[in-house]
């Protein structure tokens, strides 16, 4: 288990046919990449490849076996190749060709079969010369999966969801991972690099997406606010003009001029906005003491905040009247 992921820990081994010296690693998958990748760890290990790898029936290597004829996975092909190596297959069932035989005990120290005057150790020395030199480069081992972002700023891979911007939902992106490091890109455009989990269920998050997400939805609001004002009080739009001239707040003078929209009305509102920028003080202040000046003058009492539920099927709830003879019949039968 590792958080609430069940993984299966699935063993690699490469053995070499006359040292007899293994390479042992473990994988939390039995991906194409796993496979490989215990490829080039045994290779490293030994500074070295051998010439012929025999494979039995894995699935990872073998597509199909008509007998003798058989048809390898066309990434290991490639793989064979820039290593240079010839992949062969070996009998079904060959026991002693495969390496499970040789992960017991201290397997350097054995005494290497049919030498008995050497151990493994000793025999790995002699035949490491022989093996091919590495390529400079080696094999890259990414996985490559097509993910799709849904209305959230998350794309799911291996279990867990992984943040990007929220500028790219809903479209068809590319995870390219490895063990430790998820990237997700857009064609060439690398959107998010994140430490792989292998946990289930996890979010792994950007600070920067979520931080730009916050930002965006503020930056909604206020212009959902601005188009609100614009329609009802048109002065409005001079108004924030001139404080953004002045350096004010936009987001907070937007939030009183749309208190006061709804406390005394559209007509006012732009009447007093209007006043306000003649006397130029173009401030939610200077706006509130003209709406108030006007009501004084009218011999109005002050405005009074209504606050009602938003949800209108709370402020419209239908109150079913109950019959009163069921009360009638509790006071007799009290009387009694």
């Amino acid at each position: 288990m590792i958080g609430r992921a069940r993984r299966p820990l699935m063993a690699f081994v490469m053995v070499l046919s006359y040292s007899r010296q293994i390479f042992l690693r473990f994988f939390l998958d039995a991906r194409m990449e796993s496979f490989l990748r215990g490829h080039v760890g045994a290779f490293t290990a030994w500074n070295g490849c051998p010439r012929v790898l025999l494979y039995d029936n894995l699935k990872s290597a073998v597509l199909e076996r008509q007998g003798d004829a058989i048809r390898f996975h066309p990434t290991l092909i490639a793989f064979a190749a820039h290593y240079r190596y010839d992949p062969r297959p070996v009998a079904v069932a060959r026991g002693n060709e495969k390496a499970e035989a040789w992960c017991r005990g201290l397997a350097a120290d054995r005494r290497c079969p049919g030498q008995d005057t050497v151990s493994v150790r000793e025999a790995f020395a002699a035949e490491a010369p022989r093996l091919l030199a590495l390529p400079d480069n080696p094999y890259p081992l990414i996985e490559r999966v097509a993910v799709k972002a849904g209305k959230t700023p998350y794309v799911r891979f291996d279990l867990n969801d992984y943040s990007i911007p929220h500028t790219k939902v809903q479209r068809l992106l590319t995870v390219l991972a490895d063990p430790n490091v998820v990237r997700i890109v857009d064609g060439a455009q690398v959107l998010a690099c994140h430490r792989r989990s292998y946990d289930k269920g996890a979010q792994i998050e950007d600070a920067g997406h979520v931080q730009a997400l916050v930002q965006h939805k503020r930056a909604a609001r206020r212009h959902r606010g601005t188009d609100h004002l614009a329609k009802a009080a048109p002065e409005s739009q001079t108004l924030l003009l001139r404080a953004a001239e002045r350096g004010d707040n936009l987001g907070t003078v937007t939030a009183a001029l749309l208190r006061l929209l709804e406390r005394y009305g559209a007509a006012e509102l732009d009447a007093a906005i209007r006043e306000a920028i003649e006397r130029g003080v173009p401030h939610p202040n200077a706006v509130r003491l003209a709406l108030d000046h006007r009501r004084e003058l009218r011999d109005q009492p002050p405005p009074v905040a209504v606050i009602l539920p938003e949800h209108v099927k709370v402020r419209d709830a239908h109150v079913q009247p109950h019959r009163l003879e069921p009360y009638d019949q509790l006071k007799e039968q009290g009387d009694e």
